[in-house]
């Protein structure tokens, strides 16, 4: 069965003390809503040079679990500056998102790299969350389920079902990203419900009911309930939110 999951991307913000006494605050205030085995899992991604230190305030054995926000495709090698998937698994990381929106835009990172980069994060046995989605243009022409579909087949179908089964899809409205915009829940629902569908027609139907699908655009304290209650929205990819203790710490408590 899949798993609720609430995943924090701390982006390119905090410093180190900041972000150590934030990830002990969450630790804290949510230590009973993570201690069961129908709670959320909740991840902290947050940038490299802090991710050995905040590993080691996460709870043994609890359901809080250590991300990163990139990888290179390469086990090693004169890449200066770059962290590879097999540096992360060594430090504690058990998550790293990939393909995000903004490592697309900024970065120029296309499916053909993503998919370098997905084989070599599951080789390390690391988890993908790999994000897709859609743009405020591509949405406006109604060319969104053409768009995304496209993105599923040539960032992710490539997969055997075996590594596919490692797999957690990140939806990101990329207008909805940093924007204060949300998608409403009943647009969150259609496209999750969309991007399960494509799941079941590229795999089975067993692979699309266990994998798990986070909404990831401008998901907050106030709005999260609501979007989680959807049937197939399992989650979210949080942003801006996730760097106050106390809205991250509602958003985990959603469920």
């Amino acid at each position: 069965m899949r798993q609720h999951l609430v995943a924090g991307n701390w982006k390119m913000n905090m410093t180190y003390q900041d972000g150590l006494a934030l990830v002990s605050e969450i630790t804290n205030m949510v230590a009973d809503e993570v201690s069961g085995p129908q709670a959320p899992q909740v991840v902290i991604c947050p940038p490299f040079p802090f991710l050995h230190s905040v590993g080691k305030l996460l709870p043994q054995g609890s359901r809080f679990y250590l991300g990163a926000q990139n990888c290179h495709q390469k086990e090693g090698g004169a890449f200066t500056g770059e962290i590879s998937p097999k540096m992360l698994a060594s430090v504690g990381c058990e998550y790293v998102i990939l393909g995000h929106s903004e490592r697309r835009q900024y970065f120029g990172e296309d499916d053909e790299l993503l998919s370098q980069k997905l084989k070599a994060a599951l080789a390390a046995g690391l988890t993908p969350i790999f994000c897709i989605g859609e743009s405020l243009e591509t949405r406006e022409a109604d060319e969104t389920f053409d768009f995304l579909a496209k993105q599923l087949k040539d960032g992710l179908f490539h997969l055997s079902n075996e590594e596919f089964d490692k797999v957690v899809i990140a939806y990101e409205p990329i207008w909805a990203i940093g924007t204060g915009r949300t998608a409403s829940s009943a647009q969150a629902q259609e496209v999750h419900a969309f991007i399960r569908e494509q799941i079941a027609r590229a795999y089975d139907a067993e692979a699309a009911q266990n994998t798990t699908i986070l909404y990831g655009g401008s998901a907050n304290a106030q709005n999260a309930r609501e979007l989680f209650a959807q049937p197939d929205v399992d989650g979210g990819l949080i942003g801006g939110a996730s760097l106050k203790s106390r809205d991250f710490t509602e958003i985990i408590k959603s469920f």
